[in-house]
Parts: C-alpha cells; structure tokens; sequence
C-alpha cells in the first residue's frame, strides 16, 4: 500500500510503540490529551494523534468513564462525550468548591507570568494562545484561563488560518486600569526595546 493509501486511515495503522510502552499506556496517553484540550476532541482526532484504532481509543475513552464513576472514593471531575467529542469537566457534586475557588481568585493579586500574559494580549489582540505562548518563551495555557475567569479578556473568535481560538481583553479590563479605550494604552516601545522581535515572533508562529 502506497503512502497516499495510508493516509487518513488510521484504523489500518499500527498502534505507537512510544504509547503502548509508556507509563500507563494508551489509557494514560489519551488523558494527557484531554487535559490540555480547549475543546471536546474526537475520538478519530485521538486514534490519529497516537497512531492507533479509533476502535481502540473508544474503548479507552469508555473504561476511563467507567472507572471514574465506579471507583472506591468519587473523583473530582467526569469524562464525558459532548458535541462529538471528548472533553474533563469537573463533577457537579463539587460545583460548590469549584464556585468558591473561583470567588476565591476574584480577590488575589495577579502573578508576574498572569501581568505578562495579559499585556502581550493587550498589544497584540486578537491572538492565540500559541503566539502569546511563543513570545513569552512559555506555554500560557493556565495563565489565560486565569485571566478568562478573572473578566480580564474575552475570545474574539477564530484565526482564519489555523482555527486558534482569539483572545481580547474586556471592557472590564479597560476599567480596572482606568482608560477609556485601547488608544490609551502606553507606548510599549519605551519599555520593551526589542519589541521589533515580536512581529518577527508573529509572522513565525503565522
């Protein structure tokens, strides 16, 4: 069979040595996807991902719905197929504690990475995660769901090209620094004097 013949089949492929020989195996591979997934992700996106049965990562993807609703002690969050996906919620039966570690966060003071990250969005909105991430030199996955739940930015949509979820700030964001639009935001050159590199940063991760 010709390479063009294998291609978007990945039922026909053999299963990952990397995967199968891991810690945990495929079961531990699919969850390490699931964690860092902005969206419910299918299960053929998965069996393609690890080069392994669609068949194969469906099972998985239901012993691991099994086992979290069926263990000793409950566990924290659910595993649930939802517009034809696959995605981690956190279980109802703490959406109390999670609603009081979110109140909880409304008061902290941001950290560095959190300031940073909010003001690589400011002057580059709309952006993805995967450019503020490459002009800070780290992944900002956590730092941006901080600042979703805090107001301070928003999504603004899709990249044309690749189907990265935008981020904007917020109204709120503006009124938490007291201006009255984006055109009252500083002059960045004065403080950062390479920030010629970022559109360099930019065009690459285009």
């Amino acid at each position: 069979m010709t390479s063009l013949e294998h291609e978007g089949h990945a039922d026909a492929l053999p299963p990952a040595p990397s995967v199968l020989d891991a810690p945990g195996g495929l079961p531990a591979a699919v969850e390490a996807i699931l964690m860092v997934a902005e969206a419910p992700v299918p299960a053929d996106r998965i069996a393609s991902v690890l080069n392994v049965p669609t068949a194969q990562v469906t099972q998985t993807l239901e012993a691991l719905v099994a086992e979290y609703g069926g263990g000793p002690r409950p566990y924290g969050f659910e595993l649930r197929e939802v517009a034809g996906g696959w995605r981690f919620y956190s279980h109802p039966a703490f959406s109390a504690a999670v609603d009081a570690f979110v109140l909880d966060g409304q008061t902290a003071r941001l950290t560095q990475a959190a300031l940073e990250t909010l003001a690589v969005i400011a002057y580059r909105q709309p952006v993805s995660r995967g450019r503020v991430s490459a002009i800070r030199g780290v992944n900002v996955d956590s730092v941006v769901r901080t600042l979703l739940t805090r107001g301070l930015v928003e999504e603004a949509g899709r990249d044309e090209e690749g189907g990265a979820t935008l981020y904007r700030t917020t109204s709120y964001f503006l009124e938490r620094l007291g201006l009255r639009t984006l055109d009252d935001l500083p002059p960045l050159a004065p403080y950062l004097p390479d920030i010629d590199a970022f559109d360099d940063i930019d065009g690459a991760t285009s």
